[in-house]
C-alpha cells in the first residue's frame, strides 16, 4: 500500500490521461485530462463504456443548455461504468478490478436538502459534465466510492452506463408510485421515454400506452414491451383527438401520465388524457416555459409532478438488470471507440437521430 492506497502497478505514470473536451460549438477534441489526486474516499476508475445523452449533444452545438453555460472548455459526458484502477486509504466497499457503474452527481451532504434525502435537488451539485464540472468520457476519472457501485457478473459495463438514463425513469415512478394498479400513458419514445416505459413495467403498471411522432421509435417501444402505440402530429389542432385516441388505446382510465418530452403540445395532451383524480409527471425539458390548460386540470384534481434526475437509484436499477426484469441492451444501437474520428462521428449519429436512440463509447 502506497501513498495512495491500493493500486494496480504504476501503469498511470507511463500513459497520459485522455479525455474528449468540448472546446466551442461543434468542437470536441481529445486532449490531454490531469486528473486530480486521490484522496482517501474516492476511487480512480477507468471507463469503459460511456453513453451520449441529449444534454451532451445540446452543450456541443449550443454550448449551454437552461440556464448552464459552458464558459470555458469542460470534458463531456456522464452515462458511465468502468473498472475500478486504484482506491483510497479510506475505502472499504471496493477493490482494484471491481467493475462498478458510475452515479455522476456529487452533493454537498451538508444542506437540508441533502439531510433530507433529496440530494438530486442540492444547490451545490457538482455533476458531471454540468459546467464547470468536468465529466467522464475520459481513459480515467476519479471520483468518490460511495458514487461507484459494483456490478453483477452477469451485467455488462454497458448495461452499467445505461444506469444513469434508467435512473430518471425508476425515480419518475417511485415519485408517481407506480404500481399493479396504475395504468400508465408514456408521451414520447426517446431514450428517456423509453426507459420510463421499462421502469413502469418493472414496477408493475399492468398497462402501458406510448405516444411519438416517429414510426421507427413507436416500433422500438411495441418491442420493449408497450400494450399500445399511437402516432401523433406536432399540430397543437390535433389535441382533442389525439386524446380520445389515446383513452381508446387505454380501453381504461389513464391513472399516470409521464411526459418525457416537455413541449406545450405533450403536456396539454398529458394534462387532457389523464383520468380525474390522476397523476401527470413532467420528465422531459422541450419547453423551459409552458403554456398549458391548467384549470381544467386542477378542477379535475390532476396532481403535477416535477422530476429532476433522480436519487437512490443504482442499487434498483442494477438489480432490475441483475434479475432480467429490465433489458436495456436493445436501446444501444449504435457502438464508437475512442478516437478523435470516432467520438466526432459518435456525436454527428446522437445529434442526427432517426434510427438512433443510445450511442455508446466502448474505451
Amino acid at each position: 500500500m502506497g501513498k495512495g492506497g491500493m493500486s494496480r502497478g504504476n501503469s498511470e505514470e507511463e500513459e497520459e490521461n485522455m479525455a474528449a473536451w468540448l472546446l466551442g460549438v461543434n468542437n470536441l477534441k481529445i486532449q490531454p485530462f490531469k486528473l486530480p489526486p486521490l484522496g482517501p474516499h474516492d476511487a480512480r476508475i477507468r471507463m469503459k463504456a460511456v453513453g451520449i445523452c441529449g444534454s451532451d449533444v445540446h452543450y456541443l452545438k449550443e454550448m449551454k443548455l437552461a440556464d448552464f453555460v459552458v464558459k470555458e472548455p469542460m470534458v463531456i459526458g456522464h452515462e458511465c461504468a468502468g473498472i475500478i484502477e486504484e482506491v483510497g486509504a479510506e475505502v472499504k466497499n471496493l477493490v482494484p478490478g471491481d467493475r462498478v457503474a458510475v452515479e455522476p452527481g456529487i452533493s454537498c451532504w451538508r444542506c437540508n436538502l441533502c439531510k433530507e434525502g433529496r440530494y438530486n435537488l442540492c444547490t451545490e451539485m457538482k455533476f458531471f459534465a454540468t459546467p464547470p464540472v468536468h465529466g467522464s468520457l475520459a481513459n480515467q476519472i476519479v471520483h468518490p466510492a460511495d458514487l461507484c457501485f459494483k456490478l453483477p457478473d452477469n451485467v455488462t459495463l454497458e448495461e452499467g452506463a445505461m444506469c444513469e438514463p434508467l435512473s430518471v425513469g425508476v425515480h419518475a415512478c417511485r415519485r408517481a408510485n407506480i404500481g399493479p394498479e396504475t395504468n400508465v400513458l408514456v408521451m414520447g419514445a426517446g431514450p428517456i421515454g423509453l426507459v420510463t416505459l421499462l421502469a413502469a413495467r418493472a414496477f408493475g403498471s399492468p398497462r402501458i400506452v406510448i405516444v411519438d411522432v416517429d414510426d421507427y421509435r413507436l416500433s422500438v417501444a411495441k418491442e420493449l414491451g408497450a400494450d399500445e402505440a399511437v402516432k401523433v402530429s406536432t399540430d397543437m389542432k390535433d389535441v382533442a383527438a389525439e386524446i380520445e385516441q389515446i383513452k381508446k388505446a387505454m380501453g381504461d382510465g389513464v391513472d399516470v401520465s409521464f411526459d418525457c418530452a416537455g413541449f406545450n403540445k405533450t403536456m396539454t395532451t398529458a394534462l387532457g388524457a389523464t383520468s380525474s383524480g390522476g397523476k401527470v409527471c413532467l420528465v422531459g425539458m422541450g419547453h423551459s416555459i409552458m403554456t398549458v390548460p391548467l384549470t381544467p386540470a386542477a378542477v379535475r384534481e390532476i396532481d403535477v409532478i416535477g422530476i429532476f434526475r433522480y436519487k437512490n437509484t443504482w442499487p434498483l436499477c442494477i438489480e432490475f438488470l441483475r434479475s432480467g426484469k429490465i433489458d436495456v441492451k436493445p436501446l444501444i444501437t449504435h457502438r464508437y471507440g475512442f478516437s478523435q474520428k470516432e467520438v466526432e462521428e459518435a456525436f454527428e449519429t446522437s445529434a442526427h437521430g432517426g434510427k438512433t436512440i443510445k450511442v455508446m463509447f466502448n474505451l
